[in-house]
């Protein structure tokens, strides 16, 4: 791949499993700026970057001054199952006090160069998009990108609501909510993959990527997580997960689902709901002080509406900007 053009004294190597706390310091100093509202730890991180679906030594770059201090990092990871298009996905943050010298731009750079090569080697056959996700609180990620080239495709709000008036929990013939428990991990999955075939950007979860990406995360909690059972099958679900390094940098503890869905056969009998307060109720009596979750403004079965209905506002908007790739052959 062609060497990153970087400003003079500055050098750019792979990501190695001892960067986490240099890189949590580095978002950390970045936060004041930047607003995400997320705060990693090295646990965090690594769980992320260090497994079987990222190859580090391709997939990542760090920049280190002459002293070796980290101000830079990007990596280009992609999924192996996809739907609609092979997903690439960018990420990476340069610290704010080096911005403005062409680290970012370099990087980005990088990134659709190794997102591209991904993709002629992975999936030819199939169309490629490459993302980066910008908060809108970010307006010079959103300058970078704009540059590059790319396209703002979706929209996606991060919601919230507090842990207290809860609505009542509600109860569904049929069905029992009980929390998750590992022997129902790979019925989840399939429940997920189920409910999720026509969502943009949705893939066919394999084992080794649902681990790595939802249920192995550091930060999963299957206590707080409720699953909606009938006649032992899995039909909805909530998966929560709780981040010890945000809760201390905030000092306020967040419930957050990821993923939450109903597979579409029992859809029109309010599994949504009733899983949904259930994990609310769950969280409060777990110590949380906030539930959030994420919804693309465009989901096809109306979940703004219903979260809406919750109680939950949009706090933050992140727009999916895309680099779209024809396929190969």
């Amino acid at each position: 791949m062609t060497p990153l053009p970087l400003p003079e004294g500055l050098t750019a190597r792979p990501m190695r499993p001892e960067d986490m706390d240099a890189i949590v310091a580095l978002e950390t100093a970045a936060e004041p700026v930047d607003d995400t509202g997320q705060h990693d730890s090295a646990e965090d991180l690594t769980a992320w970057f260090v497994n079987d679906l990222v190859d580090l030594h391709l997939d990542t770059r760090v920049v280190l001054t002459a002293g070796g201090e980290l101000v830079g990092w990007a990596s280009a990871i992609a999924p192996p199952t996809f739907r609609d298009a092979y997903g690439v996905h960018l990420e990476g943050r340069v610290r704010p006090d080096w911005r403005g010298r062409g680290i970012g731009r370099a990087l980005l750079a990088w990134q659709l160069e190794r997102g591209t090569q991904l993709h002629a080697e992975r999936h030819p056959e199939a169309p490629a998009r490459l993302t980066v996700l910008v908060l809108t609180t970010m307006p010079s990620l959103e300058a970078l990108v704009r540059r590059a080239g790319l396209e703002p495709l979706r929209w996606f709000f991060h919601m919230e609501r507090p842990l207290t008036d809860l609505p009542p929990r509600r109860q569904v013939d049929g069905v029992e909510l009980v929390p998750f428990s590992w022997d129902r991990d790979d019925d989840v999955r399939r429940a997920h993959n189920a409910a999720f075939t026509e969502h943009y950007g949705s893939s066919e979860r394999d084992v080794a990527s649902w681990q790595v990406m939802f249920t192995g995360q550091p930060s999963f909690r299957p206590d707080l997580s409720v699953l909606a059972v009938a006649d032992g099958a899995v039909l909805g679900y909530a998966l929560a997960y709780v981040s010890e390094a945000t809760a201390a940098a905030t000092g306020s503890r967040e419930c957050y689902f990821g993923q939450i869905g109903v597979v579409p056969a029992a859809r029109g009998r309010g599994l949504s709901k009733a899983v949904i307060i259930e994990a609310l109720h769950a969280a409060a009596a777990a110590d949380c002080q906030t539930a959030g979750l994420e919804v693309d403004s465009e989901n096809v079965t109306d979940a703004l509406g219903l979260y809406e209905s919750l109680g939950f506002a949009t706090h933050r908007t992140q727009v999916s900007w895309s680099r779209r790739i024809d396929p190969l052959r």
